[in-house]
């Protein structure tokens, strides 16, 4: 396709050179905290592929866990504080590993109030819920008068490393289970699960795993921003445009492609809706407990999360979906200094669904 085949298309379906800071959808104070960065175009090629060596992509995954967290970190440095109060609870997970628990809560709100269960991003390989910027949203979310529990389970690559599917999922699961066993002690009205990127992933299929294992009415609604739930990155999908259109906005397929290999590498789980929830069939939603999908515009993964949207509204679950425009990728987590209003919103948003229940 060339760059005068389809002008009228978005992104790079029109422009196929099309880079993020020049495509006139994206908010220009998001491009602004990016430059400095070098986020705001393609990212670099990536040093491995799908078919790389495992070691090879561990090595990768490394690199790549240092350099984001330096990034992240600068994002949500100097931010005043806020009035809520934290601590860790150690609990022993189903496979026998210890996971570390943090609680935090507001610090002048008494009396029963929604419950998050928060699993991070990161591609369930990536990242830690210690890291800054995970530790804030949990700081901000408590401050609305929520108290919110973060798993920090076992990654497939990285620091937390390498423990494949399905040790993340195992572990959030018995976060999960921790919060419900202890439910009147934190003084919960309701229980949400939520998460971000792989966090939706991970927020999605524990929903999935609580149905197949009995335990569904632990979860009062599932709240999945940005999911990462499709295993495409490598063979494409013809139903998720976004995957071309946003391609290299902040994520490229390039570099999920090894990241998604990584979570699973013999490969044995590639449409396991446990691994990956976009290949749930409608039958594995029925029953579910209400739903709000968030994607954003401008996320190569936009249209995943809006097919699972269909899937469940097809299975007759309670859903809502919201599209935060101008946004990349978690556009609407990251960019806490350079628009706060939109920060704002998700917050509020996922204090309103989780009061609503």
């Amino acid at each position: 396709m060339s760059e005068q085949a389809a002008p009228n298309l978005p992104g790079r379906l029109g422009t196929p050179d099309m880079q993020l800071r020049d495509d006139p959808r994206a908010d220009p104070r998001m491009i602004a905290a990016m430059a400095p960065f070098a986020l705001d175009g393609m990212p670099p090629p990536s040093p491995v592929d799908s078919s790389s060596p495992d070691e090879a992509i561990y090595e990768h995954c490394a690199v790549t866990e240092a350099g984001f967290a330096e990034v992240f970190s600068a994002f949500f440095d100097d931010l005043p504080p806020l009035d809520v109060s934290s601590r860790t609870e150690i609990i022993k997970g189903v496979d026998g590993n210890d996971i570390n628990l943090y609680i935090h809560r507001p610090s002048s709100i008494d009396g029963p109030m929604p419950g998050i269960v928060h699993t991070h991003g990161g591609g369930m390989v990536l990242g830690t819920a210690a890291d800054p910027n995970y530790q804030r949203w949990r700081d901000e979310l408590a401050a609305t008068g929520m108290v919110v529990v973060g798993v920090e389970f076992r990654n497939g690559a990285g620091k937390l490393g390498n423990y494949p599917f399905p040790a993340g999922l195992n572990d959030c699961s018995s976060g999960l289970q921790w919060t419900f066993d202890h439910k009147d002690e934190l003084g919960l009205s309701s229980i949400v699960v939520s998460g971000e990127s792989g966090g939706g992933n991970l927020a999605l299929a524990i929903a999935l795993k609580a149905k197949r294992d009995g335990r569904i009415d632990q979860i009062d609604g599932v709240y999945a921003q940005c999911p990462y739930i499709s295993n495409a990155y490598d063979s494409g999908d013809p139903n998720l445009v976004s995957l071309v259109e946003n391609d290299g906005y902040f994520l490229s397929s390039e570099m999920m492609g090894p990241l998604a290999k990584i979570y699973d590498p013999p490969g044995e789980n590639a449409t396991n809706p446990l691994a990956w929830p976009y290949h749930a069939a409608v039958a594995d939603l029925g029953g579910l407990p209400p739903h709000v999908i968030s994607v954003n515009q401008l996320d190569p993964l936009r249209d995943e999360g809006l097919a699972y949207f269909s899937k469940l509204l097809a299975a007759g679950v309670p859903t809502i979906s919201r599209t935060v425009n101008g946004t990349c990728h978690a556009g609407d987590l990251l960019f806490r200094k350079a628009m706060p209003e939109v920060f704002a919103a998700s917050v509020a948003d996922l204090n309103a669904f989780a009061s609503s229940l």
